[in-house]
């Protein structure tokens, strides 16, 4: 184990299996959520500020995280939405001109948990095994902190299955969006977008911005009304953490609204899930889920094949697509659905994230197909 004057600490599963190492900082002492493993090898930034996290405990498979540091730039939420980071090695100071200082002390200034020390490799082939499941991390344990306590905290964690975590990070207020792509000059503005935020990531408004749309962005809660007051030429459903049928269960009435116009709409992972689920499939609780930023996905109507970054522990079932409904994408690694459009209607959507951040920038062509609809 490696030499340390922080802390002990631990990662308690709800099976019982337990991984000890050590708490870097002054984060929470105590944290709860999902556990899943992430396998890109930077972006670590990107992906604990994305709110599609929220709720999850992330494991980075990459040993050395953290050596660029952190900056104000590569935010992808005004908030750190993921409860927790778990790493091989703790971060060494950043070397990066980037860089406004260390990643741990930047978790421990949200206070977010830094566990480290871990056989990430191990605890990958353990969660690979038994699925995503309720995990806590406890610090201190010198202090009197112990195992069974957590295991009384774990038994109380709901899970994020059945769960609307959409409404819990969706902003309350519309607000306007004006910022393209770092570095880029935006195209000047000749379309109107709305975004509905189920846990937007900026990134998404920033593709929408740089290709010369003007943007507005509205809560998850908003009503058709609401929308349709903005005088919308485009509609696109946000990224987002939690189970798209109970979050779909809050909206049905907007989604019916929405998609009895001739609007283009857009949906992006959970955006994506709950319109498909509006349209009449059906979705389910992957075992594992897709947490990466090296996915290979075959794009049915090119007949390429396009790197992407995603997200999601929820997905569609192929074979619920109503007739309607045509597959545009398919997952290289397990053949899962990661896309569909609406046959002879401006209606898509994807599973993974087109506009990256972190991951390969293959999948931002489709932001250009869709816009070329409004």
């Amino acid at each position: 184990m490696l030499k340390t004057k922080d802390p002990r600490g631990a990662l308690l599963l709800d099976d019982g299996a337990v991984f000890y190492g050590f708490l870097a900082g002054d984060g929470a002492a105590v944290a709860t959520g999902e556990l899943c493993f992430q396998t890109a090898m930077t972006g670590y930034q990107e992906v604990m500020t994305d709110p599609s996290y929220a709720g999850q405990i992330i494991v980075f498979t990459f040993p050395h995280i953290g050596n660029v540091g952190h900056n104000t730039q590569d935010w992808e939420a005004e908030t750190m939405h993921a409860v927790a980071m778990i790493a091989r090695e703790r971060p060494t100071p950043p070397s990066n001109y980037r860089s406004e200082g260390d990643i741990d002390a930047w978790l421990s200034g949200l206070g977010r948990p830094l566990l480290y020390g871990i056989d990430t490799r191990a605890l990958a082939t353990h969660i690979r095994t038994r699925g995503s499941a309720p995990a806590g991390i406890i610090g201190a344990l010198h202090e009197g902190q112990d195992l069974d306590a957590l295991a009384l905290r774990l038994q109380a964690f709901q899970g994020i299955e059945g769960a609307d975590l959409a409404s819990d990070v969706s902003t309350p207020n519309v607000y306007h969006w004006q910022d393209g792509l770092w570095g880029e000059n935006p195209t000047p503005l000749n379309r109107h977008i709305v975004v509905v935020d189920f846990g937007t990531k900026e990134a998404i408004l920033r593709h929408l911005n740089q290709r010369g749309c003007r943007v507005t962005v509205v809560p998850a809660h908003a009503s058709f009304s609401d929308i349709m007051a903005h005088q919308p030429q485009g509609i696109l459903l946000s990224n987002g953490p939690g189970d798209p049928a109970a979050t779909l269960d809050n909206i049905q009435g907007l989604m019916s609204d929405l998609l009895a116009q001739d609007l283009p709409v857009f949906g992006i992972c959970l955006g994506y899930q709950m319109l498909a689920l509006a349209l009449g499939a059906q979705s389910s609780k992957m075992v594992v889920g897709h947490h990466g930023a090296n996915h290979p996905v075959y794009d049915v109507l090119s007949q390429k094949v396009m790197i992407t970054s995603q997200n999601h522990g929820f997905m569609i079932e192929k074979n619920t697509l109503p007739d309607a409904l045509q597959a545009t994408h398919i997952s290289l690694f397990d053949k899962t659905l990661q896309g569909f459009r609406v046959k002879n209607r401006p209606i898509a959507g994807v599973q993974f994230h087109p506009e990256c951040s972190p991951g390969p920038h293959d999948g931002c062509v489709l932001f250009d197909a869709w816009l070329s609809q409004v």
